[in-house]
Parts: C-alpha cells; sequence; structure tokens
C-alpha cells in the first residue's frame, strides 16, 4: 500500500479493515469530474490571489486536466476518496514540489460538500427535465381527452362523471407542485461551500466569490461552519424526490387498476409488460409497479438521510459521508421512474367506449339530481340529499319514483314544487352532470381548455428557466476548462 498522503506525519498506515469500512472511494466516481472542475478553479484563484506562482498554475492544471482524460478508473484505489485519489496522481505526475500547493487554503469537508452540490444541482436538472416531459406527455393526452366521459371515484367507489382529460390534468397539476419544490431546491443546492476549509475557513486570501463564480454558482455558504456542516441541501432534494415518487405512485396505481379486467379502461403497450412464466395469457404492467415499489425505496433513501443528521454535532462528522449513496440512488431511482413513466403514458390504449359505459354506473349522477332537486323544487340540499340517498335504493330513478319518495319527506310530490321530467332526465345526463361543472377548475370542456391553455404557458416558461440554468453551468465549466488550457 502506497504512503498515505494525509496520514503520514501523524498517524501510523490505516488498517486495511478499517480503510475498506471507512473508505468512499467506490462510491465516488460520481464525484470525479466535479472534483477535477474544483481542483481547477481553486488553482485559477490561487495563482489571481498570487498565492502560488504562474509556473507552479501552469503545471498543476496541465496534470490535473492529463488526469481528467485518463478517467476515475486510473486512480489509485486504496486511499480515502477521490480526493486524496486525485492528490495521489497529481503528486505522482507532477512532483510533491508542485502538487503540495493543490490543498493550500482547503479541507475535504468543503471540498466534498462542493462536490456533493455539484452533482446533485446536475441530477435535479435532469429530473426537473424529466418532468417537464411527462408533463408534456399529460397536457397532450389531456387535450385529446377533454370530452372522454367517465366515472370519477372517491374511496375508490363511482362517485361523479368526470373526463380523462380532467383527471390527466390533475397529475399534470400535482406534478407542476413537484417541479417548484425541485426548483427551490436547486436554488440552494447551487451555493459554494469552497473556502470553508475544515469550518474556521483560513489564514489564507482566497477569493471565495470568484471561485463561486467559476463553477457556476450563484452566491456562496457565507458562514464557514454552516458551509460544511449542513446537508439541508440533500434532504430538501430527497424530500423533493419523494413527492415526485408519490405523485407517480398515485398515478402508476390508477393504470395498474384501470388496466385490469375488473376495469378495462387502458391497456399498457406490449413494450412496458410482460408475461407469467406459466400463466400464457397474462400482461402484466411490471413496469408500474416497479414504480409503486421504487416510491418506498426512495421515501427511503430520505429517511435514512434524516435520521443520519438528527443530532450530529457541529461542524463536520463522517456519518456525513454515508448520506451521500442515499442522495445518489434516490435521484437516479427518480429519474427513471419519472422517464418509465413517461413512455408508458405515451403509448397506453385508452377504452374510450369502457369508459363511457361505466360512467353512470353507480348512481353517478346523483349529486347534480340532489342539486336540481333543490333549485327547481327549492327545498333545502340536505332535504334533497336524503330524498336522492332513499332513490339511491330503488330500481326506477324517473319521476314518478322521484315523487313517491318526496311524498314520505315533505308530504307532497316533487312534481308539484316544480321539478319536472325534463328536469329529471338532464340531471340524470353525465355529459350534462359534466357541462353544468363550469365554475373555475371544474371538468366541463371550456374550464378545461382554458386551464390547458394556462398550465402551456406556465410549462413553457419552466422550459425557458431549465434551458438559462443548464447554459449558465454549460458555459461556466466550458470557460474554466478554456483558461486551464483545456
Amino acid at each position: 500500500m502506497k504512503q498515505n498522503l494525509i496520514r503520514k506525519g501523524r498517524l501510523a498506515e490505516f488498517d486495511e479493515q478499517a480503510l475498506r469500512f471507512t473508505s468512499s472511494i467506490a462510491a465516488d466516481a460520481w464525484f470525479f469530474r466535479y472534483d477535477i472542475l474544483i481542483d481547477l478553479a481553486h488553482v485559477a484563484m490561487l495563482k489571481k490571489q498570487s498565492i502560488i506562482a504562474q509556473t507552479t498554475f501552469e503545471v498543476l492544471t496541465k496534470e490535473l486536466l492529463k488526469i481528467n482524460e485518463q478517467g476515475y478508473v486510473k486512480l489509485p484505489q486504496d486511499v480515502d476518496d477521490v480526493h486524496v485519489a486525485i492528490e495521489t496522481a497529481l503528486t505522482e505526475r507532477a512532483g510533491s514540489a508542485q502538487a503540495g500547493w493543490l490543498h493550500v487554503g482547503r479541507s475535504r469537508n468543503d471540498e466534498v460538500a462542493t462536490c456533493i452540490r455539484m452533482a446533485l444541482r446536475h441530477d435535479l436538472l435532469a429530473l426537473m427535465d424529466a418532468v417537464l416531459a411527462l408533463q408534456d406527455t399529460l397536457l397532450e393526452r389531456s387535450a385529446s381527452n377533454a370530452t372522454t366521459i367517465m366515472p370519477g371515484f372517491t374511496h375508490l367507489q363511482h362517485a361523479q362523471p368526470t373526463t380523462l382529460g380532467h383527471h390527466l390534468l390533475a397529475h399534470c397539476d400535482a406534478l407542476e407542485r413537484d417541479l417548484a419544490r425541485l426548483a427551490n431546491s436547486y436554488e440552494r443546492t447551487n451555493q459554494s461551500p469552497l473556502g470553508a476549509a475544515a469550518f474556521a475557513s483560513t489564514g489564507w486570501p482566497l477569493d471565495r466569490d470568484f471561485v463561486a463564480s467559476a463553477l457556476g454558482f450563484d452566491g456562496i455558504v457565507e458562514n464557514s461552519m454552516d458551509a460544511v456542516s449542513t446537508r439541508d441541501f440533500v434532504i430538501e432534494a430527497l424530500a423533493a424526490a419523494s413527492n415526485v415518487m408519490i405523485t407517480l405512485s398515485r398515478l402508476a396505481e390508477e393504470l395498474i387498476l384501470w388496466s385490469t379486467s375488473e376495469f378495462g379502461y387502458v391497456e399498457i403497450d406490449d413494450k412496458f409488460a410482460s408475461t407469467s412464466s406459466i400463466m400464457p395469457q397474462k400482461k402484466n404492467p411490471d413496469t408500474l409497479e416497479l414504480i409503486r415499489a421504487k416510491t418506498g425505496s426512495v421515501i427511503g433513501d430520505f429517511t435514512a438521510s434524516v435520521v443520519i443528521c438528527k443530532a450530529l454535532p457541529f461542524s463536520y462528522n463522517l456519518d456525513l459521508q454515508e448520506i451521500t449513496p442515499h442522495l445518489r440512488q434516490g435521484i437516479a431511482t427518480t429519474i427513471d421512474c419519472v422517464r418509465i413513466a413517461n413512455a408508458v403514458l405515451q403509448t397506453i390504449l385508452i377504452n374510450k367506449q369502457r369508459l363511457a359505459e361505466m360512467s353512470s354506473v353507480g348512481f353517478t349522477t346523483a349529486t347534480e339530481l340532489a342539486d336540481t332537486i333543490a333549485r327547481t323544487a327549492h327545498v333545502p340540499f340536505r332535504t334533497a340529499h336524503t330524498i336522492v340517498g332513499d332513490l339511491a335504493r330503488a330500481s326506477t330513478r324517473d319521476l314518478n319514483a322521484i315523487d313517491q319518495v318526496g311524498l314520505r319527506y315533505l308530504g307532497k310530490p316533487l312534481s308539484l314544487l316544480g321539478l319536472t321530467a325534463d328536469d329529471v332526465a338532464e340531471a340524470l345526463d353525465v355529459n350534462r352532470n359534466v357541462a353544468k361543472r363550469d365554475i373555475t377548475g371544474g371538468p366541463a370542456a371550456s374550464q378545461l381548455k382554458r386551464m390547458l391553455r394556462a398550465r402551456r404557458r406556465r410549462h413553457r416558461m419552466r422550459q425557458q428557466r431549465l434551458l438559462l440554468r443548464q447554459t449558465a453551468l454549460q458555459t461556466a465549466e466550458k470557460g474554466l476548462l478554456t483558461a486551464s488550457g483545456a
């Protein structure tokens, strides 16, 4: 085993079992490229501040770029982490007289915190992009099913008629709130801890704002102790991801139910279904079931991170290292699930005839009938509700049947109070039911079209903001590499 750059001078060599136990090198591939960029920005700042000579700057940037080209797999693996691995490789290439300046004014504490933020912000943008694509599909399928009548549910029981367009737009709106949470998480993630060093900053005249700008950060985490200690941005990102997964899981659950023989509302495309090893007729919605299951995994990653952070004293503790795998797994899983959900939804077949047939099953028009009785006969709604509740047990629901029930509760038939056969027929018509729901947010076609226009405008704004963020990071990276001679 090579002598450890960090331990020499203070500690003997690490026990091999202890090294394997504490090392994060196997999981640090996620950070490699970002750590190189951090090194390049730090070295550029050291030169700007006249802390290192021009020749040292040139040697360090040249060798760092070569290490980057060779890739993570060429780094020494018998070390604590990727930061030590890069510095070890740099020392072998440039010599300790030059490489020894790389770490001046810096700790692994602020370095790893910055790596996490850079990796996470990239993944947050990828997740937001995937959610926007899923929203695109939901908006398209909602618009094409604006008048597709279907039963709406409460308690998984037929409740009132609605449209598939209205139903799908509800999922789209839930994703909009998820996007807002992800965008807020990105803002707090994209702050630089560099310059905090171990926790008490440094006596070297560092320019923290220069490094933050060079790496595409929007600003710095100012308090040096807070900068290295906090992982609240990780918790926030995983909480936002958990919300996304809950939204997906609810959508997946409905599609799974709707694809059963009992419902028959939709059919999953063959590309996203499986069959049985023994029952050849089976078509199983495996991809949707895994989305439902992986929701628990992402919530588990969030929960683990919260518990790890609980009661940790300031400032840095190695407990924080254990959070990173949960962050990477949780966000990566969420991105995969959003993309799969989008692909399934793009290809799913909708049985409009079956939806229409089932839209009136279970007396879904009962609420409108009660409303109609209250409006036309001028009886309190609760009385009308009771009358229709009684009527729900009857085999017929025409005006004559309603009059008979009305006699029991009012002492007179409702037809004498103004209710007509036409009123009843209109109330029992599922299409008229939906058309009457024309208040803000309702399923009427006019409302749905208005909401779709508003959602598309907001969607375009989200896409533009995402593009600006992606471009800002790409521009910063390109500028840093160019300034480093790449």
